[in-house]
């Protein structure tokens, strides 16, 4: 089995042996990185298959950098950040962060959420039943983790994909924020909903004609979500139904 490698940018050298030896001693891989210019250059020699970047990191805007990334990749990245504020936080889910660690933090708490990205970004060993799914110009080939639009190819990071999928592999089923956060994230994300609202967002975004009024992930309020092939405004209410989704 390949080693998994991980690249650790930040700008603080002590954290940065810190990280590397923890991980090391977990098996993985780990390049670093002290400021922007050098992330650029190991993510292109190198290409990690997962990003620790640090938000005070030197010589480039990092919002910025994740943004470009976003452009031409799908590598997960995790945000090491020492403020506190949600809207950052959400900020930074928004542009294409895969999670988003505060200092101070646990070892622990750390290694757990490297892990669960990891996990998330492996390739499934069994391909769910059924093969492919549609719902109106929607379709996904699960064995492909192909996702299309009018046959237009949608490119997804692995959280976007597993968090369609689930939706998927339950349509016209409402399924609650706690289910789904636990299903895709894992036990310990079941209170961040914050996560939940950005990556409908994200999905919203790159397979609705008009995010705002969505035909397909629609939100039940103050329960969760379901996929459906629906005319509407999206939220549950007074929805005409277009098409059945068809799983094959």
């Amino acid at each position: 089995m390949r080693q998994l490698r991980i690249l650790v940018a930040d700008n603080d050298p002590a954290m940065r042996k810190y990280l590397r030896a923890n991980l090391e001693f977990s098996g993985y891989e780990t390049l670093m990185a002290m400021d922007g210019f050098e992330v650029e250059k190991v993510i292109k020699l190198k290409l990690p298959d997962l990003i620790i970047l640090d938000t005070l990191l030197p010589g480039r805007d990092v919002m910025e950098m994740l943004r470009l990334l976003r452009e031409w990749s799908q590598i997960p990245v995790i945000i090491l950040s020492s403020r506190t504020d949600k809207q950052h936080k959400i900020q930074a889910l928004n542009l294409g962060a895969d999670d988003y660690i505060t200092r101070p933090f646990l070892l622990e708490e750390f290694m757990a959420r490297v892990k669960n990205i990891l996990r998330r970004t492996e390739p499934v060993p069994s391909v769910p039943e059924p093969s492919s799914f549609s719902c109106g110009n929607l379709e996904i080939k699960f064995g492909e983790r192909r996702v299309t639009v009018a046959d237009q190819e949608i490119k997804l990071t692995p959280t976007e994909y597993n968090l369609l999928q689930e939706l998927a592999l339950n349509a016209e089923k409402v399924i609650t924020h706690t289910s789904l956060l636990n299903k895709v994230w894992g036990p310990k994300y079941e209170q961040e909903r914050e996560y939940l609202r950005v990556f409908v967002g994200r999905l919203r975004k790159k397979l609705e004609p008009n995010p705002r009024k969505p035909n397909y992930i629609i939100t039940i309020p103050w329960v969760g979500y379901k996929l459906s092939a629906t005319r509407g405004n999206g939220n549950g209410a007074d929805l005409e139904k277009a098409v059945n989704c068809q799983y094959s």
